[in-house]
Parts: C-alpha cells; structure tokens; sequence
C-alpha cells in the first residue's frame, strides 16, 4: 500500500489527508499543535462551489450542513463611484443551485475533519507531536504546515513574497440593514471590505486597510471601534455589537515555485498565498487537494508513478495559481486607490458586469470554480 506523511493539520492538511486516504493510501497526519488549538482559531471561510464539490465527493458535506451560512446574493460596491452589482447564483448558470456560496467558521470545520481523520482506519493522527529527526520513509510528503513551512525551507523551494501596504482586521458583529443571505464586496480607496453572513443578523467582517491604521484600530475600547466600524461601512449597514475581539494582520503576496521537490509537494499556504478579496484562498488551497487526489487514485491504480507525482502535479497546478493570484492583485490595484485616471476605467468595468448577465456569470464562474475550468461545459 502507498504512504504519505501529511505536515500539517490545519484544514488543507487535514482535507488533504483525508483525501488521499479516500484514495487508498496509507496517510499520517502530523501537527504540533494538539486539536484544541488547531479548532480554536477565530475566523470564517467564504467556500465556493469548487470546495462543494470536493466535500461532497469525500462524504463530509452533508456533515457540515448545520454549521453551514449559505449567501444567494452577493453585491460588489464601489465607494468612489457610487456604483453597485449584485451577483446571484443564477448567474453561475449550467443549472447550478441558486447559491453563490458558503462561510463557513473555523471551529467546526476542523472539528469535522479531524474527527473524521481519527475515525478513518488508513489514517494514523499524530496532533501535539514535534518531528523527531529520523522519520520513516514514505511514498509521498506533503507540505501543507502554513506559510512558514519548515518542510518547504528543509527542501530548499525557492519562495518569492511581496507584501502590501494593506492588512487586515477581522471582527464578528451583529448588524442590521442586510439580508441574512447576502454578501458584501466594498470597494474603498483605502481597501476591500467584505461583509460575510454568518446566519440570523451574524455576520463576519474582512476590513482591508493600511496596517498601522488597523492596528489603532484594534486598540480602541468598544464604543470607539463601533464608531469607527461606522463610519468605513455604507449607512445601510447598522453595526450593533461586537460578537469578538478585533484582530488586525498583515498581508502579501507569496508564491513558491516549483511546487514539489522529489517526493515532497506543497499544498495551500505553503505554495502560494493571495489577497483576501473576493474570498479565494481557501478555495484555491482546496483545489490543490482536489488535483492531489486525483494523481494520488492514478498512483493507486497503478497508472502513475508516486516518483513522477509532485512533477505532474506542479505542471497542472500552476496556471490556476498563478491567475488567481493576479487577479486578486488586480483587483486590489485598480480599485484601493484614489486616482481620478483610473475611475474611468472602474465605472466601465462595473457598467458592463451590471448591463451584461454573460460577463457577470464569467465572472462569477472564475471565482467560484477556478479561472481554468471558463471553458469547460
């Protein structure tokens, strides 16, 4: 039977373990941290249909309808121009659901997934562990041990990252003025803000801005961050209360490249890492788990080399990458900003998603499913 040692049990390591025991391998799954730190972060993930489909093929999506805030419809908002399109699942076409999306919050994400590792018979879960210097040998490693991956720096990967002037704070509030199953995009010359539900008048908020604003910002009491709160969102949106704590971070932009070394593959925010506009990390992560099934069940039936694995695997996982991460940074170029030569440009842009359904469910089709899959039916 095939082996893979998985570094990393965060929720693309996790999935990825899962998904290349669903593929008949052996896996062990390994992380410093114990599980309760793993499952205590204080976040959510806006989950696409590409992600759908993955958690559906591995049986874990029915598990994750309780815990699950579907969106139908998401409205992108530039502030400088006063310009506003609405995206509804509809606009997905092929006879998709009439959801856009998803958000999802960490907690019981990573409950799911390592409850299901533990209880899978060909995964073996070591959470709370340091490496030991000697490790036995396996088929295939996989890297998936965050954005400062040990195992990346031991391979000598080159990694290549570019920081913004940007970061981010994230908050939970209760807030009025939005359906529960409505999205937010706001363009704001100082940067995107998304607005997530979270089920009820719950919602998750992504405030985009220059670092040492957010970090001010994150020192407030209460009543001086609602203010402020206030004052970024639209007057539609009534902040009512704070549900946690404020936390800003920095962001960049950061690739790796190649994405494997022998034996050794990277997935996630080990390879790669984009703005959080438009809500694509985790999804970008996942679909390099949904290509690293597919070549790990062609090994298993005997019609792809394990040696030959992380080398196909990178000449297939790169242009999805690499598209995604320009457009993200695009995004944020073109509308973060306050020059009046490229309003022009911006009013034309939204003009044309408003007036024409085929570019919004381009659109809406790229960030759901991936840039590469435009073309396929």
């Amino acid at each position: 039977m095939l082996t893979a040692r998985v570094h990393g049990a965060g929720p693309t390591g996790a999935l990825a373990a899962l998904a290349l025991a669903d593929a008949g391998w052996r896996v062990q799954l390994r992380d410093p941290l114990p599980a309760h730190d793993l499952c205590s972060r204080s976040r959510a993930y806006a989950l696409t249909h590409s992600s759908r489909e993955l958690l559906e093929q591995l049986g874990l999506w029915q598990s994750l309808q309780a815990a699950l805030a579907p969106f139908r419809r998401l409205d992108l908002c530039d502030r400088a121009t006063g310009q506003r399109v609405p995206f509804l699942g509809a606009d997905l076409g092929n006879g998709r659901t009439e959801l856009v999306g998803w958000i999802l919050e960490h907690a019981p994400l990573m409950q799911l997934l390592l409850q299901a590792a533990e209880a899978h018979p060909l995964i073996q879960l070591d959470l709370g562990a340091m490496a030991d210097g000697a490790q036995e040998a396996v088929d295939l490693c996989v890297a998936a041990d965050g954005h400062h991956s040990p195992t990346r720096q031991a391979c000598g990967i080159a990694h290549w990252r570019f920081p913004y002037r940007q970061g981010c704070l994230t908050v939970q509030v209760r807030l009025r003025g939005s359906d529960p199953d409505q999205a937010w995009e706001l363009f704001r010359p100082e940067g995107p803000f998304a607005v997530l539900p979270l089920g009820g008048d719950a919602f998750q908020l992504v405030w985009s801005a220059p670092l040492w604003r957010l970090r001010e910002l994150e020192q407030l009491d209460g009543v001086a961050f609602l203010d402020a709160l206030s004052a970024a969102l639209p007057e539609e949106l009534q902040v009512e209360v704070l549900l946690d704590q404020p936390r800003a971070f920095p962001v960049a932009l950061e690739m790796a490249w190649p994405l494997h070394r022998g034996r050794t593959v990277l997935l996630g925010e080990v390879a790669h890492r984009c703005h959080p506009v438009g809500g694509q990390g985790l999804n970008l992560c996942w679909r390099d788990v949904a290509e690293l099934q597919q070549l790990a069940a062609r090994c298993t039936g005997g019609r792809l080399s394990p040696s030959r694995l992380g080398r196909l695997y990178t000449r297939r996982r790169w242009l999805d990458i690499a598209l995604v991460l320009w457009a993200t940074d695009a995004l944020v170029r073109l509308f973060s900003n306050r020059s009046p030569l490229l309003l022009p440009l911006r009013r034309v842009a939204l003009s044309s998603l408003g007036r024409f359904q085929w570019l919004r469910q381009l659109s809406l089709r790229a960030m759901s499913d991936g840039p590469c899959r435009l073309w396929m039916p």
